[in-house]
Formats: C-alpha cells, sequence, structure tokens
C-alpha cells in the first residue's frame, strides 16, 4: 500500500483529495503547512509520493520539494498548481518533481496521474529479467535494485530519470519522439503537458553530461525527439 503526502493549506481542497485518496486504498499524511510537511516526512520514512501545493505557509512548496530531493531522489513528487503559474509549473519541474497538474482537476484526472507517477516508482522489469543489468557505455543500469552508476559510481535519479534511462539504452541508436517517451514513460492515459518530456531530459543531461549544454549521449534529434548513443562505439 503506497503511502501519500499531501500539502495543501486550503481545507476544503485537502478534504476532496483525502477522500478520493482514501477510496483508492493509498493511506494519507496530511499537512496545512511546510513545516507540517517537513515533520512528516521526517517522522514517516514509508511516504513514497507527495502532493504538494506551491503557496502554502512557509516554507513553500518548492522548498519542501528541495528538502525531498535532497533526501530521496525515489520518491514521486506532484505539484498541485493554478492554471496561471505557468512560471511555477517549470520550476517544480526543474527542481526534481515529476509531475504537475493543474487546478481545479477532476477525481478521475488526479488518481490517473498518481497511478503513472506510481508505475515509475515501483519501476521493475518482468520477473524473467527482474535481475537483469543494462550496460551501455559507461552505464549500468540494475533494474532490480533501481540502481544506475557511471564509471561504477552511483548516480541519484528520480522514478522518471530512471524510466527515461532505461527506454534509452533499451532503444540504443534509435530516435524517440516525444510522444513515444511521454506514451512509454509516463503512460498512454498521461494527458498533461508534453513539456514534461524536455524538461526531464534537461535536469537528466545535467547529472550524466560532461557538458549538458554538448550532451553527447542523449542526442537532440531535431523537430522528433531524442537519440541514445553510445559514443565508445
Amino acid at each position: 500500500m503506497s503511502t501519500v503526502l499531501l500539502l495543501e493549506d486550503e481545507e476544503s481542497i485537502r478534504s476532496f483529495i483525502v477522500v478520493n485518496l482514501l477510496r483508492e486504498g493509498f493511506q494519507v499524511i496530511e499537512a496545512a503547512s511546510g513545516s507540517e510537511a517537513l515533520q512528516s516526512l521526517q517522522e514517516h520514512p514509508e511516504i513514497n509520493l507527495a502532493l504538494l501545493d506551491v503557496k502554502v505557509p512557509a516554507p513553500n512548496g518548492f522548498e519542501v520539494c528541495k528538502y525531498i530531493r535532497q533526501n530521496n531522489e525515489r520518491m514521486g513528487i506532484i505539484f498541485l498548481t493554478a492554471k496561471v503559474q505557468e512560471k511555477d509549473k517549470i520550476l517544480g519541474l526543474t527542481l526534481g518533481a515529476d509531475d504537475y497538474i493543474s487546478k481545479p482537476f477532476s477525481p478521475g484526472e488526479l488518481m490517473a496521474r498518481i497511478h503513472s507517477l506510481l508505475r515509475r516508482v515501483e519501476l521493475k522489469t518482468p520477473t524473467t529479467n527482474s535481475s537483469r543489468l543494462i550496460r551501455s557505455g559507461p552505464f549500468e543500469l540494475d533494474m532490480e535494485g533501481r540502481e544506475v552508476k557511471k564509471n561504477g559510481l552511483l548516480l541519484e535519479v528520480t522514478p522518471t530519470e530512471l524510466a527515461l534511462l532505461r527506454m534509452f539504452m533499451d532503444h540504443e541508436g534509435v530516435p524517440l519522439s516525444r510522444d513515444s517517451l511521454l506514451d512509454n514513460v509516463w503512460g498512454k492515459d498521461y494527458y498533461g503537458d508534453p513539456k514534461m518530456v524536455d524538461v526531464n531530459i534537461r535536469r537528466l543531461r545535467q547529472k550524466i553530461e560532461k557538458d549538458p549544454s554538448k550532451p553527447i549521449f542523449i542526442q537532440t534529434v531535431w523537430g522528433f525527439g531524442y537519440k541514445w548513443t553510445d559514443p565508445s562505439l
């Protein structure tokens, strides 16, 4: 059973979300301020997904997101934002969030986003291949341990970044469209912003490329998408 941290200071919205989460079988830990959220994160290590409103009593949702990513790259994070807060959406993704959903939203949309993210948080290969390693150039993906290493050194990646790497390395040298990446990483039932792909790839390049402005592993295929390349071949 998944445990969700819900940071939302508007009681009516928080209650609406809690009812729907409980109906889906989630355990829910509520927080009305950033300080309550930070305390809950310290007291409940079982939390594996966070829903964060941006504008809450200090510290705000961005600060809570930064705290999570400094201490836990594997936790799923979804921001709850107003439709007009475009800059907030991009900033949230840059800080390490996996997704955002604009208010107002329907229960169905919220649950679809949550389940899509949980599939990445709990990323697994089929049973027969659950222990296999995926190697490409200096990289090694341990799909059982959900770890990524470059030249033997462990990299801290989010669930979404891990899913992207797996998709790329399983299709080495093959151009992948943004739509294909959305379908395979975020899920065919995902109806969010396609910019999710570009923001997450920029963030991933910061972690794996020597010079992110001149990437050699994740190359841009202009007007189409991206391609994974092993320069040693």
